[in-house]
């Protein structure tokens, strides 16, 4: 260990000898750094070998101190100290003003008229006739109106279901007769066009149109086509009569309506 700190003459790290060696030459760089600074390389490489020893031998007891701390600073109770503001001062001299009273019970009552004895006989007034009650304001006495003044007029309940159009109600309308009046219209006033019987195109065409709250159809279109069959279909569907009307809470509504018509050729 001595020689390795204090080399002799012999040894090349000598920094005696390094002087020697290279007397007179470029000392800047090249081996003669690395002579004379080997004592300290040496040096700085065995304290950075016994520091990283110590601490790989020392760390498990370092992990477990730390583990060990962690519990139990995490296993205390941690106080927090709360400090409440004083309510506000009470000013005896004005003591609060009371409660309102409750409200009063509600008692049932029957208006009552006292009856009045006289020493002739009581004359009934006649009701007006009905009239006279059409054309003026009924009330608890009779008496004259200044001219102008004339009965209000009663108020009008408009519909809130008018200028709707439903896709449901309670009563649906319908093809006078049914289904079947329907189907025998259908089969009787349908042409089938030649260009597509000539192809064999088959298939159904559906027809969209409104029921209005008089039972008449308007608003037709072609939901769902087939080329060739749409045009026949939708001229047949202009060609119905008046349905029943739809009805929702008793009242005539307009409805919507999505009608199928199948083509099919005679196999």
């Amino acid at each position: 260990m001595a020689d390795l700190f204090t080399p002799s003459w012999d040894d090349v790290v000598s920094p005696e000898r390094a002087e020697m060696v290279f007397a007179n030459r470029q000392k800047e760089y090249g081996a003669y750094k690395l002579r004379t600074n080997y004592q300290r390389s040496v040096a700085r490489a065995l304290i950075a070998s016994i520091v990283f020893f110590t601490l790989c031998v020392s760390a498990p007891v370092i992990v477990r101190w730390i583990s060990g701390s962690l519990e139990e600073l995490n296993s205390k109770p941690i106080e927090v100290e709360v400090t409440l503001t004083e309510p506000p001062p009470i000013d005896e001299k004005e003591p609060p003003p009371p409660p309102p009273p409750p409200p009063p019970p509600t008692i049932e009552t029957v208006k009552f008229t006292p009856p009045v004895v006289v020493d002739r006989p009581i004359e009934e007034e006649q009701p007006p006739p009905q009239e006279k009650l059409s054309e003026t304001t009924v009330g608890t006495v009779t008496q004259e109106g200044e001219e102008g003044n004339e009965p209000m007029p009663a108020a009008v309940v408009e519909d809130p279901d008018a200028g709707k159009v439903f896709t449901y109600v309670e009563e649906m309308p319908g093809f006078p007769g049914g289904d079947a009046a329907r189907q025998e219209f259908l089969l009787k006033n349908v042409k089938y066009p030649a260009m597509a019987r000539e192809a064999n195109i088959e298939g159904t065409v559906y027809i969209g149109f409104v029921v209005d709250k008089d039972g008449k159809l308007k608003d037709f279109e072609i939901k769902r086509g087939v080329n060739g069959l749409s045009d026949e279909a939708l001229r047949v569907a202009k060609m119905m009569p008046p349905w029943t009307v739809g009805k929702q809470n008793g009242r005539g509504v307009q409805v919507s309506m999505v009608m199928p018509i199948k083509f099919t050729l005679a196999k």
